[in-house]
């Protein structure tokens, strides 16, 4: 993919070498931000930006910051306090490989990297300024980590469907909104294709996560790049658990063609079409 190869190439660039001191702590940084991976959440933003008739470009350092939340994000999720998980994309997680000390001061130090990254991303202050709004509001207590909260808390519990789709909405949902949103600011896009775009990003966001749920369920290890099955172990709150395998099937269709039909003609670019239907292909 040609997204992924750009933001891969500006990735090794921003984040520190791993011979700059402390070096531990930057080796375990550079190992999970630049672990292989779809780059799901950047190619968005960098498609998004290019959807308004913007260069992809002037979206590549806001895509790069959120893949180092995401990073964060995953480093965290790892942590044997939260889903003790030993691998990630196939390879051992970083707490395993590195300690649970460094883990967590990798996932922190990605965390501030990707705010200074967005910081100083080429664009006029009032973008910038919006641009840091709509990620902090997108990984707080009412998006990314708020979700995690609930997620965590939910464990073992039967939930409803309200709790349910707000956990997929704020921990999954929310920030590859915001990498939608994010790539039509920097593109130039109004505020109305902005909130297009949004829309968009929530409901493929709620499908790639719908259709995890059911991986985790019927897919293997190596599909999955870390243990099968570990949503069951652990009680997680999911959508099979709730609805069963057929009725997820069904709502992450629903939620991709949501996702599409949210855009104008002129918006529907071949990638985000391509994308929301690779959400529930993977399915087959």
């Amino acid at each position: 993919m040609a997204y992924a190869g750009k933001v891969d190439q500006r990735l090794h660039e921003l984040l520190p070498p791993s011979d700059l001191a402390p070096e531990k702590l930057h080796e375990a940084m550079r190992y999970s931000c630049l672990a292989p991976g779809k780059r799901l959440r950047p190619a968005l933003c960098l498609a998004c930006a290019e959807a308004v008739g913007g260069p992809a470009e002037s979206a590549l350092d806001a895509g790069c910051a959120i893949e180092m939340v995401h990073s964060f994000s995953l480093i965290h999720d790892d942590l044997p306090a939260i889903d003790d998980d030993e691998l990630r994309r196939g390879s051992p997680s970083c707490h395993v490989r590195f300690g649970e000390a460094t883990a967590i001061l990798a996932g922190d130090a990605l965390f501030a990297l990707a705010f200074q990254t967005l910081s100083n991303a080429p664009a006029c202050a009032d973008t910038v300024l919006a641009s840091l709004r709509l990620l902090t509001a997108a990984v707080g207590t009412q998006g990314l980590v708020g979700g995690e909260a609930i997620d965590i808390s939910s464990e073992g519990s039967a939930v409803d469907e309200a709790t349910l789709e707000r956990i997929h909405a704020w921990k999954t949902g929310s920030l590859i909104a915001a990498s939608c949103t994010l790539g039509a600011l920097f593109g130039g896009g109004d505020a109305a294709a902005q909130s297009r775009f949004a829309q968009y990003g929530r409901q493929v966001g709620l499908a790639f996560q719908i259709a995890d749920d059911i991986l985790d369920e019927v897919g293997t290890s190596a599909q999955l790049g870390k243990a099968a099955g570990s949503d069951r172990m652990r009680g997680k709150a999911t959508y099979p658990a709730l609805h069963g395998i057929d009725r997820s099937r069904a709502a992450a269709r629903e939620h991709a063609q949501s996702g599409v039909l949210s855009l104008l003609e002129s918006e529907r670019t071949t990638f985000l079409v391509q994308l929301a239907d690779f959400a529930v292909e993977r399915l087959s």
